[in-house]
């Protein structure tokens, strides 16, 4: 029996031994043993090509030189190349949204994309809600032009022809022997958030991704990496309640994660890098994200015991600053990109009527019918989200547009930080203070510090330049679906559309950043939908028509119900019309009644 035992053990090691001549080698043995993985990564870039200025806008070669600039995909290629020289085992992921944030995205429509996750060597990556924003077909389009997997275990695109069938659930890299399993994830709220068409299926992300790792361990797999577009939180709760998931790369939250002390860096860090999560069965899970627009990229170290459980972790998001070279080439072929757009600055995207004014920064201490034009662009752009009311600081009007034509140049010079439409609720205590913020220096017109004022559309307010600051909003109206106003309810909740930059607390509106309730700070580029609104609107003509004013007392009538020029004129002529008639017949009846 002895013998037997001797003789069977040598057969299966001779197999093995003719198998690994072959380049064979059983799965079982490849996944044994202590193994060494470097994971280098990236999310929600959003099309930014070129190096972005602190304020995420595309920066010029002038700021770019004097080192005030951040990212950008020869940067990023550059670092890559770094890391590949060290000859460690390597994966290359992405965690999606590289859809819509720049003039690249507007003309390109995610071939950009797709050339630089080839050219860059990037190995999966998966849907952010963003590549659903020009709807299924487009999408379809990126997928074909990637020589990658795109992975996703809940989005089901089996029902929309355009899609079904280049999505894969998973797949399975291999890196120093090993063989690693991918897997995908993308936010629910996808529907809302962005254009994926009735066809589309968004599945709760524990159980679809539960039942992708458990198709993974049935292949031998015990290394698994989940690419998942649903925010840090979530990504927290779901490593707590699924097995298996040993390294979860996130995005769409664009957090910063960091080890480092604050001081050390340059953004503020929401958790650890990597953010370490026991999974129900007790194993680590370690979550990862690079923040946003390509600033940082992402690199985690993470050594695996024989049974795939990580025992130990190292990393930091590099930042991309100017102490990293561009990689020539690729900077070359971002030149010539971006050669066309010059061209698409120019571009006429409607008319205006009436002179779109900002002289002398006047968005900044009252009311300006650019400012009012601007949101309503944005409570336009979100009426499918439930949105009531819009607001935006006066400071982020950059310039005055003439009338006449309008190109997509002025629309981005007078918009030119990058931001996108951040949306959530707040209860109408909060929303008070948020205004009361914002008038909170607008009384003297030579203070330099009143960028903070708020330009809305859906309400109006009455504030008292006089009274004490956090006592100045006299009254708030906000309007109803009927077109009427009526007085802000301290205790009822309303959805508001604002700007990112304010939303996360910018400009002094830390209320929004305190008291939002589920915001979502990633909609589209507030420049986008305005260039839309004026081109769906044409001649636009807006006119400053008392959203905001001055006073001691709360108004005694309302607006009316459209801001339009136009209505208002029409308004003002049928009163003048009608007080004309009453005073005639107030004349009849007087000479009638002195006979």
């Amino acid at each position: 029996m002895k013998i037997r035992r001797i003789l069977a053990s040598l057969l299966a090691l001779g197999i093995m031994m003719v198998l690994a001549a072959a380049g064979t080698t059983p799965t079982l043995l490849a996944q044994g043993g202590e193994f060494d993985l470097t994971i280098a990564h990236t999310n929600d870039t959003h099309a930014r090509l070129m190096p972005i200025t602190a304020f995420n806008s595309d920066c010029n070669a002038q700021d770019d030189a004097a080192g005030k600039c951040f990212g950008g995909v020869a940067r990023r290629a550059a670092a890559l190349q770094k890391i590949r020289a060290e000859g460690k085992n390597l994966l290359v992921l992405d965690a999606g949204d590289q859809f819509q944030g720049s003039l690249f995205y507007y003309l390109y429509k995610g071939e950009e994309a797709a050339k630089f996750l080839n050219e860059l060597g990037f190995q999966a990556t998966t849907f952010g809600n963003h590549e659903f924003d020009d709807g299924p077909a487009n999408v379809a389009r990126y997928i074909e032009m990637l020589k990658l997997p795109l992975v996703s275990a809940n989005v089901d695109v089996s029902a929309e022809p355009t899609l079904a069938g280049k999505v894969k659930p998973y797949t399975i890299l291999e890196a120093g022997g090993e063989k690693i399993g991918v897997t995908g994830c993308t936010t629910t709220d996808t529907p809302i958030l962005s254009s994926p068409g009735a066809n589309v299926k968004f599945n709760a992300i524990a159980a679809s991704v539960k039942a992708q790792v458990a198709a993974l361990e049935k292949e031998g797999i015990n290394k698994i990496v989940l690419l998942c577009h649903e925010g840090y939180d979530p990504d927290k709760a779901l490593a707590a309640a699924v097995d298996g998931i040993d390294v979860i790369v996130g995005g769409h939250s664009h957090s910063y994660l960091s080890s480092n002390p604050p001081d050390q860096d340059k953004d503020k860090a929401l958790g650890p890098y990597p953010t370490v999560v026991k999974s129900p069965n007790g194993d680590p899970v370690l979550i990862v994200q690079a923040m946003s627009y390509g600033k940082y990229l992402g690199r985690l170290d993470v050594t695996f015991d024989a049974k795939g459980v990580p025992t130990k972790w190292e990393g930091a998001p590099i930042l991309l600053d100017a102490s990293v070279t561009p990689d020539p080439k690729i900077a070359e072929e971002v030149a010539k990109l971006d050669a066309p757009l010059q061209e698409l600055r120019n571009k006429v995207i409607g008319q205006s009527s009436v002179d779109l004014n900002n002289v002398d920064n006047e968005c900044r201490f009252g009311e300006c019918n650019i400012g009012d034009l601007i949101a309503d662009a944005m409570l336009d752009s979100q009426k499918k989200e439930g949105v009531q009311v819009a607001m935006l600081n006066g400071g982020g009007i950059r310039a005055s547009i003439p009338k006449g034509d309008v190109t997509l140049g002025q629309v981005l010079t007078v918009l030119p930080f990058g931001n996108t439409i951040a949306t959530f609720g707040l209860k109408g205590s909060d929303l008070r203070a948020a205004l009361e913020n914002g008038v909170s220096r607008a009384e003297n017109p030579g203070n330099e510090g009143t960028g903070r004022f708020p330009q809305v559309a859906g309400m109006t307010y009455v504030w008292n330049p006089q009274a004490p600051v956090g006592s100045r909003i006299v009254s708030v109206q906000i309007k109803q679906p009927d077109g009427t106003y009526q007085a802000l309810d301290p205790n009822a909740t309303y959805k508001v559309a604002t700007l990112d930059f304010t939303r996360q607390g910018g400009d002094g509106y830390s209320v929004f950043g305190e008291k939002a309730i589920d915001p979502y700070d990633f909609g589209p580029t507030l420049a986008d939908v305005v260039a839309a609104y004026i081109g769906a609107h044409s001649p636009v003509a807006s006119a400053s028509e008392g959203r905001i004013t001055q006073g001691t007392a709360a108004p005694t009538t309302t607006l009316p119900s459209s801001g339009a020029a136009l209505p208002n004129q029409i308004l003002y002529i049928a009163l003048a019309l009608g007080g004309a008639l009453l005073l005639v017949l107030g004349a009849l009846l007087y000479r009638r009644s002195v006979r």
